[in-house]
């Protein structure tokens, strides 16, 4: 079974800076992926790793590896969402051979991160940034953190609530469980997330 955790971050005006400065960086980096795929048509995950990691590994050196691969990722999983969902209005099978939609990110899409870029112990949060780890002590209840190393995790997603509180999103699941993105659990709705704009081509 899926279970989320919500974290929101008590980070202070130099930490939502850097924040902001991160989620606008990983932006960057998934708008310099999306003419890409929108050009060879090619969303799987593991093959855009193949065929962009090295160039966006140049393009952004300050980035990180592996916040690259989670560029990546969120790139194929927005793709997944827009140009396969069956009640997508951009489904590939709705285009009838025409050119796909460009996809365009907001600076505040979510960034994700994987164990590699965050890590939890003792109730203590250390995570990437462009200039180095931040650090965050969290109220955490026992079981939240026990949850947090025995369950296997699918995503951790950092968003800026409404109210400009930075949060993190924990999606755990039972370690003997299928292989499942939180994507593909979603509702029948095709809802195209408030960070993505679609631009048609003519």
């Amino acid at each position: 079974m899926n279970s989320l955790l919500r974290i929101p971050l008590n980070a202070s005006p130099e930490q939502v800076l850097r924040l902001r400065s991160l989620q606008c960086g990983f932006a960057q980096v998934c708008n310099a992926l999306a003419p890409l795929v929108q050009q060879t048509r090619v969303w799987n995950r593991v093959a855009l790793h193949h065929l962009a990691y090295r160039g966006l590994r140049e393009q952004f050196p300050g980035m990180g590896s592996q916040m690259v691969c989670n560029a990546i990722y969120s790139v194929s999983r927005t793709c997944r969402l827009i140009y396969q969902h069956p009640r997508s209005p951009f489904n590939v099978a709705r285009l009838e051979g025409k050119p796909l939609p460009l996809l365009r990110f907001a600076d505040s899409c979510p960034v994700y991160f994987d164990r590699h870029t965050l890590s939890l112990k003792d109730g203590q949060l250390s995570m990437f940034t462009l200039d180095g780890r931040m650090r965050f002590q969290l109220a955490l209840r026992p079981e939240d953190e026990a949850m947090f190393h025995a369950r296997k995790l699918r995503e951790i997603v950092l968003t800026c609530r409404p109210d400009g509180v930075y949060e993190l999103s924990f999606w755990m699941a039972d370690p003997d469980e299928n292989e499942q993105t939180p994507v593909a659990t979603a509702s029948a709705e095709a809802e195209i997330p408030e960070y993505v704009m679609v631009e048609e081509a003519v």
